[in-house]
């Protein structure tokens, strides 16, 4: 391949790209493929000789980009996924033409990547000393790393080297969430051996957030029966409803008790940068660690998560392992980030947050996302106004949690009934086009979660939102 062959194919792939974005607002939130174009995928036999690269690109725009799963659009509310930040779809391509291996060394993606992490810290005002954070594939990840660290100090604190010896023969360790804590936190403990028994839900109160009082006797309980609690999970906005907890009081705790506070700040932590909600995240800064995805709230392109902590060491004792082959005698002080995390090979993420960031700016990315949680109190009035729907919690950052019920006495009355009505909704609404949002579980209720991310929804796309789960509503019924 030439030069000038890259060149062409570069452009046909930049406009392609560029008439993806811009036609999304025009098209359906999302479609189901039909049987023809999702067998094209899933039968593409191995091709024996090479196809030039205006072909590839022209089955890119034909059996690819037709089919979006929908987070692009204006009018996509589903689980918390956004759309792609412009400048940075535009750095993913420079990136992949370094196609270094952001391990470490003395080369332009490992000074960006300690640049954009400190960036990270300075807009959700987390203490960021250096080497005191690394990017990750997403929150998922950043938990496990953040956790290794946690589990690391609390068995060197009762006198066990996990690294060398394992978990077996050590009192249990045990860990506190709540029953709205993403899924990854179990998944984390249960990979480091943990176990995911010996994480005990502890209970909210009725603003969602974890009640500190219920945590003081969970710790003493399990103290008292020889176990050995060592962490407490946050949240700085939860998948369901976006509740923030209340910092202080459990750093407090953690503090008395020697216990690792760990945030879950994946969705919400950067909701901080909006004036209008920054004081629930007072205490935030006290964490021990902060998870949180750039390629969330900012719309970096996915994958993009962070593991910010307040003690480098920490992170280091877990993971640093330099084989004879890896050493690097200009390393520094700091060595190669593959010595914080699980990561050999890493891809470089740096360049598209830096672009990201770079391009609207602290204040830009604030305003966006003030956009976004004025949106959603916006349609927490709208849910309470209409007689058919009921809000199920107070909107604290940009998710919305509601559910339909019907004012119309033929409609569903009982609990079961409406139950059944709200759990079928969301695959309705997708199916028709014009809106995209998904359900989950809310004390013990089905509910419907409208999450805005995007800065180019409007008012008039929430009304067609809540237009869009009426019309799926009665054909339900009907």
């Amino acid at each position: 391949m030439t030069s000038d062959d890259f060149r062409a194919a570069a452009h046909t792939a930049a406009d392609l790209a560029a008439d993806h974005l811009a036609g999304l607002a025009a098209g359906q939130v999302w479609q189901p493929m039909d049987d023809a174009a999702r067998r094209t995928l899933l039968d593409a036999p191995l091709p024996a000789a090479g196809r030039p690269l205006d072909e590839l690109l022209a089955a890119v725009g034909r059996d690819v980009l037709p089919y979006p799963m929908g987070n692009g659009h204006p009018r996509f509310f589903g689980w918390v996924n956004s759309a792609p930040a412009p400048a940075g779809v535009l750095a993913t391509l420079a990136a992949a033409a370094m196609n270094p291996s952001s391990a470490g060394g003395d080369h332009a993606d490992v000074h960006l990547e300690r640049a954009v992490v400190r960036w990270i810290a300075e807009l959700v005002g987390f203490p960021h000393p250096a080497g005191g954070g690394l990017l990750t594939s997403g929150t998922s990840m950043a938990t496990i790393v953040c956790l290794a660290a946690a589990r690391n100090r609390a068995a060197r604190d009762a006198g066990w080297d996990v690294r060398e010896d394992g978990l077996a023969g050590m009192p249990p360790l045990v860990g506190y969430v709540t029953g709205e804590t993403h899924s990854c936190v179990r998944k984390a403990a249960e990979l480091l051996g943990l176990g995911s028994k010996h994480l005990r839900v502890v209970a909210t109160g009725p603003d969602g957030r974890l009640d500190p009082a219920g945590l003081r006797t969970a710790i003493a309980r399990d103290r008292a029966a020889g176990l050995l609690p060592f962490l407490v999970v946050a949240s700085a906005g939860t998948v369901g409803t976006g509740a923030v907890d209340a910092f202080d009081p459990i750093a407090d705790l953690c503090a008395e008790e020697r216990l690792w506070l760990h945030v879950d700040g994946a969705y919400g932590a950067f909701g901080v940068l909006d004036p209008e909600i920054a004081h629930r995240y007072a205490g935030l800064a006290r964490a021990d660690s902060l998870a949180l995805d750039p390629h969330k709230w900012l719309g970096v392109p996915v994958d993009c998560g962070c593991a910010l902590v307040r003690d480098p060491a920490e992170l280091r004792a877990a993971f640093s392992l330099v084989p004879s082959y890896l050493r690097d005698e200009a390393a520094g002080e700091l060595g190669w980030f593959s010595e914080y995390g699980t990561e050999q090979t890493r891809p470089f993420r740096a360049l598209k947050v830096w672009a990201t960031i770079a391009h609207r700016g602290r204040d830009g990315l604030a305003a966006d996302i003030a956009r976004t949680t004025a949106l959603a109190r916006r349609l927490g009035e709208l849910v309470t106004a209409d007689p058919d729907l009921e809000l199920l919690a107070e909107v604290q950052t940009s998710i919305v949690a509601f559910r339909l019920r019907p004012a119309d006495p033929t409609g569903p009355a009982d609990e079961a009934a409406l139950d059944a009505l709200n759990r079928e909704l969301p695959a309705a609404v997708q199916r028709r086009g014009r809106a995209f949002l998904t359900g989950a579980r809310l004390d013990g209720r089905e509910i419907l979660r409208a999450c805005l991310l995007n800065p180019a929804t409007t008012e008039e796309d929430l009304a067609v939102l809540l237009a869009e789960v009426k019309a799926a509503g009665r054909e339900h019924s009907g």
